[in-house]
């Protein structure tokens, strides 16, 4: 997946080619239905106590993290934020109780972040909804990626 940095975004405009045929429909049914899971999934977080920033940080850890856990500046860059706001909602997630933050044995600099059990507990039932919401849809999605690619 290519990861497109916001001061990339800025001339993406100018320089784009110029496209005949664009799928608009299907790009437009592809944005809404992202935008759909990630109204569920902000419903669902809220169900569950969390913000979805705190929900996608939480995910984060677990999934990218190591034993050892996730360092602020790895979570800054999945969560596309700079490293002094990925450092913010460590500390705040610190605060109640989801996150444990040490440093690293191997690079005192650093910090690392892991989940406490009742983060754990809520991570497990918050997934385990997701992953049955992107089972309903992938039939959707994937109709409309395949008629995108056609095109592409």
């Amino acid at each position: 997946m290519t990861v497109i940095k916001k001061n990339e975004l800025k001339n993406a405009g100018s320089d784009a080619p110029v496209m005949r045929g664009v799928d608009y429909r299907g790009l437009a049914d592809f944005r809404y239905a992202i935008r759909k899971f990630l109204a569920f999934s902000e419903a669902a977080a809220m169900g569950a106590g969390l913000t979805a920033q705190q929900h996608q940080a939480l995910l984060t850890i677990k999934g990218i993290g190591s034993e050892q856990g996730l360092s602020v500046g790895d979570l800054a860059t999945r969560l596309l934020v700079k490293h002094h706001s990925a450092a913010e909602l460590a500390k705040r997630l610190e605060e109640a109780g989801l996150v444990l933050r040490s440093q690293d044995p191997h690079d005192g600099r650093r910090v690392l972040l892991t989940l406490t059990d009742e983060s754990e507990r809520k991570l497990e039932s918050l997934s385990g909804i997701h992953v049955s919401e992107i089972g309903s849809m992938a039939p959707e999605l994937a109709a409309i990626l395949a008629a995108l690619s056609v095109r592409g």
